[in-house]
């Protein structure tokens, strides 16, 4: 099992057992693995349903992709309209 240090440090310092560590390692680590464009089509599509405007979506997420643990290379309003619209 990859990670399996993690795992380890996880049941040791938490309630979750073995496999429940392993699922959210997993689920964390496909959280981190998303490719930047599908990152943003994702977060696009759940903020224009809560009724949000480009302009608040673009902020929101640029911020939100600066603040990811490796984050890309920031990009500009412009470059995410791109990464949505084409």
């Amino acid at each position: 099992m990859l990670h399996e240090d993690l795992v380890d440090h996880l049941t040791r310092t938490s309630p979750l057992s073995r496999g429940e560590a392993a699922r959210v390692v997993a689920d964390v680590l496909a959280y981190f693995g998303e490719p930047v464009e599908e990152y943003v089509r994702r977060r696009h599509a759940e903020m224009q349903a809560r009724g949000l405007t480009n302009d608040e979506i673009f902020k929101r997420v640029g911020a939100e992709l600066a603040a990811r643990r490796v984050a890309p290379p920031g990009l500009s309003a412009r470059q995410l309209r791109r990464i949505v619209y084409g």
